[in-house]
């Protein structure tokens, strides 16, 4: 039986995680394209790939856009069953699409049809889900909308931070591509299409979004830190004009102190303690872009 070729298309943890499976199931890609670093600033959770690709002299590709003349004829003349386009926010034109001869495979960490779209991670958090599963789909030319290979189920904690729904999806994601890589092997990959009425939708997310209403709950304003912690831009809010990056909170209940939401209770060297309209959120970690002292009865902004 004739090999059956795949390439790999990404630039984030989740694609190390795809890449990484391909290693250890001995089944390496004719292609890793990964995105140039100097285009990353802005992409949440990085990871260069050609320093994997070079250690398994595999050949690898840098773009700056996937649907780039260069790309897509690389891509052609390789000649794909299969592309694995996992952790790019790039859309793939028909090109790219039409080049793979079994399929386009793309990464969603939510249980598809159930929230396609934009900042999954951050949304199950905000939305307070407990439960979500990693799916592996063929792409077609909807969002988030073709045939389903594969799914896997993780779970989120009550107090889990985006860091750990990231981990805890891209576990699932792993699990899930043992399987699916050995059907791939035996050319046995089939699909279920999703059914679009049960189909909803993440709209996008900016780091705008991150910004703390102190007049919101203590829940809802630690819910938020925890949703768009590292490796996401983080909450924030402006003390004297400088912006302060919440990492890490906790929530308190307050039986003693009146005052105006956001109003610092007190400080020392490691937490800040900030009113809240129900209770009192506790920054634990914390990062600003200048140096400057807290003072107790001061107010976030």
């Amino acid at each position: 039986m004739n090999k059956i070729k795949t390439v790999l298309i990404g630039s984030v943890e989740s694609s190390r995680v795809v890449l990484d499976a391909m290693i250890s199931n001995d089944y390496l890609p004719e292609m890793v394209f990964g995105l140039d670093r100097q285009y990353s600033t802005n992409v949440s959770g990085y990871v260069d790939l050609s320093i994997i690709a070079r250690k398994n002299d595999m050949p690898y590709m840098t773009f700056k856009n996937i649907n780039d003349a260069e790309c897509v004829e690389k891509i052609q003349a390789i000649a794909p069953d299969y592309i694995f386009v996992v952790g790019i926010s790039q859309l793939i034109k028909a090109d790219i699409i039409d080049s793979a001869k079994r399929g386009v495979i793309g990464y969603h960490p939510t249980a598809l049809p159930k929230y396609r779209g934009r900042a999954a991670l951050p949304w199950l958090v905000l939305l307070g889900e407990q439960e979500s599963k990693s799916s592996l789909f063929f792409i077609d030319e909807g969002m988030d909308s073709g045939d389903i290979i594969d799914q896997e189920t993780y779970l989120i904690g009550e107090k889990d931070y985006a860091h750990d729904v990231y981990h805890a999806s891209n576990e699932a994601l792993e699990r899930m591509l043992g399987r699916v890589l050995e059907k791939m092997k035996h050319d046995a990959v089939t699909a279920t299409q999703q059914n679009a009425d049960e189909a909803t939708y993440l709209l996008k997310r900016t780091p705008e979004d991150g910004r703390i209403d102190w007049n919101a709950s203590a829940h809802d304003i630690y819910r938020l830190v925890r949703a768009t912690s590292r490796p996401y831009p983080g909450a924030f809010s402006f003390y004297k004009d400088h912006k302060i990056i919440i990492w890490e909170a906790s929530v308190h209940e307050n039986t003693q102190y009146i005052g105006m939401p956001g109003q610092i209770i007190q400080s020392d060297a490691s937490v800040i303690d900030v009113l809240c309209t129900d209770g009192i959120l506790r920054i634990e970690d914390y990062e600003t872009v200048a140096d400057f002292k807290f003072v107790d009865g001061n107010k976030f902004k």
